[in-house]
């Protein structure tokens, strides 16, 4: 396949078989992108993880990259007024459950309190297949809710191990 001359000029630039300290790497990044648009930074990471073993976790990244991420709060009364002011996009209980079951998903992330689980569980088949499903261990099921909202819209970020032991993550 032909590359195109910027491409070979960016190419040029780049020692494949170097290892790049960070600060390196994140200067070459810069220096090789050319396209007409905000490029995308991903990082790839394999792992030698034995059969059986994953790695799932968050980081909270520095500056937020990207649209605005419409968050979603299941919570109630005081917790409610709270997510409204920490700026949630969609605050409610019963009422976003019931728009949930009709087929809305206009949004991104989903966070809820640790009292509305019970409730929140009943969408287990719908947000767990696309992976919006509150989960303690990535806190999004937490009464903090005004900090779980700064750090969604700072720029958390999560990450997993796939089959291959590969972590992928986007930053930038």
């Amino acid at each position: 396949m032909a590359h195109g001359k910027k491409y070979v000029q960016a190419a040029a630039k780049v020692d494949r078989e170097k290892k790049y300290p960070i600060e390196e790497a994140v200067k070459l990044v810069k220096e090789t992108a050319f396209a007409k648009f905000d490029e995308t930074v991903e990082v790839a990471i394999a792992l030698s993880l034995k059969k059986g073993e994953t790695v799932r976790d968050t980081v909270v990244l520095p500056n937020q990259f990207g649209k605005e991420k419409k968050i979603l709060v299941f919570a109630k009364g005081d917790k409610a007024e709270e997510a409204k002011a920490a700026g949630a996009t969609y605050v409610g209980d019963a009422d976003l459950i019931e728009k949930i079951q009709g087929g809305w998903l206009d949004f991104d992330i989903c966070v809820a309190t640790p009292d509305m689980m019970r409730d929140v569980g009943k969408l287990g088949q719908i947000l767990g297949r696309r992976g919006l499903m509150p989960n303690p261990k990535t806190q999004t099921v937490t009464f903090d809710i005004k900090g779980a909202l700064g750090e969604l819209k700072k720029g958390r970020a999560e990450f997993r191990a796939d089959k291959g032991g590969v972590v992928a993550l986007t930053v930038g």
